[in-house]
């Protein structure tokens, strides 16, 4: 691990929080006129790939993407810099964990999983409905929904974050052959074949969140990670004996295996789950807030997710 310098221009590092293929991950501070301080978190390319002109270009466009993201369900991107070479973005600090921190502590219980997939519903619609400056749709697709790339804060909030392997169609798709991009175990079907992305894979993906929010399991999970993403490939769901029955319907309108027989909007999502809300006790900020503070057993701290590439599609994952 290298040394970690103590100022990245305006912002002072204080820890280390994760890294990935592309970035590293830091608490910073910023500061300003009579004794202002604010945490923030700083998403900083790696010094390998410092100089680099197509990694440059990723995240200069992660940086651009995200800027035109503003929605309390998303992690929001405040500055794009440069120092010395290194780029680095800017991102809102959340005082908590994520999600898959907090299940690897326990499950919520069905009315929380279905306000936590509700909130992401709402975040995926921001993302998908985002257009350029003329108005026409820029046909994002997230790529990554996975509970590391979701941010619980100890107010209750959820936050998807992680736009550093989103796809818009009328960006510039740089991508490195024999990158697969995403977390298998969350894919779609056609994510994993390699095929083209819509708004319905990524609902796929929180039909395998809910999944595990519910059961506390990955529908599709095999004992390699290659017959994991078999199963996905056949998206094979069985008679979902773990989850109750009326929560089924809306697990299969998402686990379809053909992305045309699937939910691909919030809308569509949302309609879905409404009516198995309004059946279940009240679950909101509040509660969710008290979940996430029991679980963490004490202060929390700010939990970055780390990206996930699997670098060689004819080699078995790790």
């Amino acid at each position: 691990m290298r040394e970690l310098p103590r100022q990245l221009g305006p912002y002072r590092l204080v820890r280390r929080l994760g890294a990935g293929g592309m970035a590293e991950v830091f608490l910073a501070l910023a500061f300003g006129a009579s004794g202002f301080e604010k945490r923030v978190v700083l998403k900083v390319l790696r010094p390998e790939h410092v100089g680099d002109a197509v990694y440059e270009r990723m995240f200069i466009e992660e940086g651009r993407l995200g800027a035109r993201l503003s929605h309390r369900n998303l992690v929001g991107v405040h500055d794009l810099g440069c120092v010395e070479g290194t780029y680095y973005v800017r991102l809102d600090y959340v005082d908590g964990a994520d999600l898959a921190s907090l299940l690897a502590r326990g499950l919520p219980g069905t009315a929380l999983a279905l306000h936590i997939a509700d909130e992401l519903a709402l975040a995926l619609g921001a993302v998908h409905g985002l257009t350029d400056d003329e108005g026409r749709p820029l046909g994002v697709v997230h790529r990554d929904v996975t509970p590391a790339n979701v941010l619980v804060s100890r107010l209750g909030e959820v936050k998807l974050a992680d736009f550093g392997i989103a796809k818009a169609t009328l960006l510039r798709d740089i991508t490195r052959a024999g990158v697969r991009k995403g977390t298998y175990a969350y894919m779609s079907p056609e994510q994993v074949r390699g095929g083209a992305l819509s708004p319905a894979s990524d609902f796929f993906s929180l039909g395998t969140t809910l999944h595990e929010l519910l059961t506390g399991r990955r529908p599709f999970d095999g004992e390699t990670p290659l017959e994991t993403m078999d199963r996905v490939r056949e998206a094979h769901l069985g008679p979902l004996e773990e989850v109750e029955a009326e929560l089924r319907p809306l697990l299969r309108a998402c686990l379809a295996r053909r992305p045309e027989e699937r939910v691909a909007s919030a809308e569509a999502f949302r309609a879905l789950l409404s009516p198995l809300r309004r059946a279940r006790p009240e679950a909101g900020p509040f509660e969710l807030a008290r979940w996430v503070q029991g679980s963490a057993g004490g202060p929390a701290g700010a939990r970055r997710p780390t990206e996930t590439v699997l670098e060689d599609e004819g080699a078995e994952p790790e």
